[in-house]
């Protein structure tokens, strides 16, 4: 079967449009250099029991690591088709003018109403800035629109290596403003705006949340940071012990899609701060966060240090590090009460911040 890099996020026995979960070669490697591939018990010894046979489905799998042939190579075909729509939470797409030349940016809007003044999350899809695509996660986002009460706009920025950090986070903005711009014609109340996102989604979701306290032109109230990839030194520069990212997302992915997204190898010192949070020298007076992350998730560390710094210059933010828990879990496990706790957080201080805002 051929796929287009849009749809190989929803390939697997379970759909998760993070960071593309199911494939069998990911963690063998657990720090800067190589490491020699790991037995099946001693991948799944650092996952929490409950967790375990998801985890081994995703070993067990098939799937291969994503590599930079592969994208090369990946056709221009349609994939499998995104999960069936709820019928009763409108979904409508939205064509919009980006910032100075940049092309049109396609948005998708989701439960929207002009006659209400609803809360809004603006929202963007992980995928590791490879791959990955808003239609594969419309079903849950029309379930976050229903639980929240809220409306939710998704941005189809453009991935890399062909589109570097410059532009697609100029696409994520564009669709931040256009929510703001629009809020009335949405039945959104503007100023009860967060912005959301999963593993590089939630590293786009943290970008936006610094770009929008520096321009000065939409106050965002809050944001949800879903495993967010937020530091490319993690792999690099920063070693990774051997029981983290034993499945899921691994380093030499995180590697590829730091360097694809920078169009400059990771972990250097010359990396630019603008297209890493962690590397943001000053924090102060971004919106209040939520961030969760599993225990051994690639990107626990960083997003615990993330939630330490952020707590030091005075952001309200919530840390929830689940123990045992691999990154996509809440998708890949979404059965376990691991998964459906670390959800109910998330939702529940999306829903303090809207009604407190």
């Amino acid at each position: 079967m051929q796929i287009d890099r849009r749809n190989l996020g929803r390939l697997g026995a379970s759909l998760f449009a993070g960071a593309m979960l199911a494939r069998p070669g990911l963690g063998l490697a657990q720090s800067a250099t190589s490491a020699p591939a790991m037995a099946v018990a001693d991948r799944l010894a650092p996952i929490a029991p409950e967790l375990r046979p998801a985890a081994r489905m995703m070993i067990e799998s098939g799937f291969p690591p994503i590599t930079e042939d592969m994208l090369a190579t990946i056709a221009d075909n349609p994939g499998p088709p995104a999960p069936e729509l709820l019928p009763n939470i409108p979904v409508a797409e939205r064509d919009i003018e980006a910032r100075g030349a940049l092309p049109a940016v396609k948005l998708f809007v989701i439960k929207s109403e002009p006659t209400l003044a609803r809360p809004a999350i603006l929202h963007v899809h992980g995928g590791g800035h490879l791959v990955g695509s808003v239609r594969g996660e419309l079903r849950n986002l029309q379930e976050t629109a229903q639980a929240l009460d809220c409306t939710i706009v998704s941005v189809e920025y453009r991935l890399s290596p062909g589109a570097r950090y410059t532009e697609s986070t100029e696409d994520t903005y564009a669709g931040l403003k256009w929510l703001f711009d629009n809020a009335a014609a949405l039945g959104v109340d503007p100023a009860r705006i967060a912005v959301m996102g999963e593993s590089a989604g939630g590293g786009h979701a943290a970008i936006l949340a610094i770009k929008a306290r520096d321009r000065g032109e939409v106050p965002v109230l809050f944001q949800s940071l879903v495993y967010p990839m937020l530091d490319d030194r993690t792999g690099s520069s920063i070693a990774v012990p051997p029981h983290i990212a034993t499945v899921g997302w691994s380093v030499p992915e995180n590697r590829l899609g730091w360097r694809s997204f920078l169009g400059m190898e990771a972990g250097g010192a010359d990396v630019p701060a603008a297209a890493v949070p962690a590397r943001v020298a000053d924090l102060a007076g971004l919106p209040p966060a939520w961030i969760g992350v599993g225990a051994v998730d690639l990107f626990a560390a960083e997003d615990i240090e993330y939630a330490r710094r952020l707590t030091l210059a005075a952001v309200p933010v919530e840390l929830l590090v689940t123990p045992g828990a691999f990154h996509g879990f809440d998708r890949i496990a979404a059965d376990t009460a691991l998964a459906q706790t670390f959800t109910q957080s998330k939702l529940a201080a999306l829903a303090r911040a809207f009604s407190q805002g």
